[in-house]
């Protein structure tokens, strides 16, 4: 066994993590595993459905219950790509007319303090 750090052969076994051996270096102090797996994650084709399946209305949850990929995980998809994006469009002129919906808020104070009229 051969330490990826010195390249020294002086190395012990160390435990083990994640179900493969460990091994620790005795030059460097190095810890490390035979061949470790780097294809870890999910695959960009399931990561472009899910941020499609989104994208067309689909709720966090029902992804995650349809494509089996956890919320918070499609979550951080969501905030990489939002991160890609230009920032907000700022226009060269800005308008003289405004348009606004109609608002309707209460001013006043009721007649009751509890529910139902009662105390």
């Amino acid at each position: 066994m051969e330490c990826p750090e010195c390249k020294s052969t002086r190395t012990s076994k160390n435990g083990h993590k994640r179900g493969k051996q460990n091994y620790l270096c005795r030059n460097c102090g190095r810890q490390f595993v035979d061949r470790p797996t780097t294809n870890r994650g999910y695959n960009d084709q399931l990561k472009r459905e899910c941020l499609k399946m989104y994208v067309n209305g689909m709720g966090l949850r029902a992804i995650e219950r349809v494509k089996g990929v956890h919320h918070t995980t499609i979550i951080t998809w969501l905030k990489g790509v939002g991160e890609l994006l230009p920032d907000a469009y700022t226009p060269e002129q800005i308008p003289d007319v405004g348009e606004l919906d109609e608002l309707e808020t209460f001013i006043g104070s009721k007649k009751t303090k509890s529910g139902c009229g009662q105390r």
